[in-house]
């Protein structure tokens, strides 16, 4: 598998400037719920979120590629992600790691997102980013 550069300041600066946008007071990433109703015949549609654009714009952007890691363990990102003190700790690509994880886990689970944001989890990883934003160079650690 590939690995991606590293991001620059300025991409660092662009993911960490939705820090107070997603954590101001009473945002709400889900606008609403969508679909779990029954159809005329009987057939139920799974629900899903409607997320504020702020969300859909803070993904695309973790979505760039130098934020990838195509390398990452799904389970491995999520035991980073459950210790807080790792994440404090990080090194640049292991927050590039938990945001692949981040990002992905919407294909997989509805909600993924709003989870991620309304558990800490996308909070501390910016603050980590914010910490490692004015030294963003590091050597390939794979």
């Amino acid at each position: 598998m590939k690995n991606t550069r590293n991001p620059t300041k300025e991409e660092i600066a662009e993911l960490v400037s939705f820090l107070p946008k997603l954590y101001a007071e009473g945002f709400n990433s889900v606008k609403q719920w969508r679909g779990g109703q029954k159809d005329q015949s009987g057939v139920i549609s799974m629900p899903y979120p409607e997320y504020d654009a702020i969300v859909d714009e803070f993904f695309y952007a973790a979505a760039n590629e130098c934020w990838l890691d195509y390398n990452y363990r799904p389970e491995e990102a999520r035991q980073m992600l459950d210790d807080e003190d790792f994440i404090q700790t990080s090194s640049l690509s292991q927050i590039k790691t938990m945001l692949t994880f981040c990002v992905r886990g919407e294909r997989f689970s509805d909600g993924h997102w709003a989870e991620m944001i309304e558990n800490g989890t996308i909070r501390r990883l910016l603050e980590r980013l914010i910490e490692l934003g004015a030294n963003p160079i590091e050597k390939d650690e794979n």
